[in-house]
């Protein structure tokens, strides 16, 4: 069954008055505060949902920028959102499903049935179908999660991943290669750690490409079936991306979530540069 739901289902599912809560996850690292795109036009019913407080918790910097929130912490947020037990959670951003595959990656730990809108925002409106402005507050939910963190490796499980699976950075190349830094206090990246973009993956629309291509991208790096598979990226938003693609071609890919501005932020650890896993 797929991780993603396409305009048309998502219509369809909301005219049924399917037990469905739509969540509205627009983030990006040059806008992490979307409240005001969100209140300019959104998915009728749609929740807007801050990932900065609500998909994340904040900590000491040598935790990262967006360390795992608690499972009552989401819990919490969950109902909130209006989400009760049984419900389907559609989540969507405008931002090719970067932001609304962290939802994804941490409703599905918990046991909630979640999929992300193809093509979010945009292709609901390209689709012409209409959108509001309200600031919606719905009655709370009673969703009961089940633990999560399952999905996640911590950062000594990173260093040593290499040795038996692939550990995959899914950063821009520059970055992987240690030529740029916007963010955190180091440049490079994890000692062997191979760099596949997450952005290989998808079109400009944000939909993601033909499945035995993905399979092939994947392949290029050595992630073939039965090959331990583990994500990072700046803060374990984009690799939680890299997840949501990898589990919709059979793939179980997991995240370290302190990513590379954890990694940057400990001390004693070492950094590779160059296009090479070192």
């Amino acid at each position: 069954m797929s991780n993603f739901v396409s305009v048309d289902e998502l219509k369809s599912l909301l005219d049924e008055g399917a037990a469905v809560r739509v969540i509205d996850v627009r983030w990006r690292l040059d806008r992490p505060d979307g409240r005001a795109e969100y209140l300019a036009a959104h998915i009728p019913g749609a929740v807007y949902v801050p990932l900065d407080l609500e998909l994340a918790t904040h900590g000491d910097t040598s935790e990262g920028r967006h360390p795992l929130p608690s499972t009552a912490t989401l819990q919490t947020a969950a109902r909130r959102w209006g989400v009760h037990d049984g419900d389907t959670v559609v989540v969507y951003d405008d931002a090719k499903g970067i932001a609304a595959a962290r939802a994804w990656w941490l409703l599905r730990q918990g046991g909630v049935d979640v999929k992300v809108l193809a093509g979010g925002i945009r292709a609901w409106q390209a689709a012409g179908l209409a959108t509001a402005t309200d600031d919606v507050s719905p009655e709370e939910g009673d969703v009961v999660l089940h633990e999560i963190g399952a999905d996640a490796i911590s950062i000594d499980e990173a260093a040593a991943f290499p040795e038996s699976g692939v550990l995959l950075d899914v950063r821009a190349p520059e970055r992987y290669r240690g030529e740029t830094e916007p963010l955190d206090p180091v440049a490079g990246h994890v000692p062997g750690a191979r760099n596949l973009p997450t952005v290989l993956h998808f079109d400009a629309e944000g939909k993601i490409l033909d499945h035995d291509a993905v399979r092939a991208t994947f392949a290029s790096v050595g992630v073939v079936p039965g090959t331990p598979v583990a994500a990072y990226c700046g803060s374990g938003v984009t690799a939680a991306h890299t997840a949501l693609i990898a589990a919709e071609v059979g793939i179980d890919a997991k995240v370290f979530p302190g990513s590379w501005s954890q990694w940057s932020n400990t001390p004693g650890r070492p950094v590779a540069t160059g296009d090479q896993p070192g």
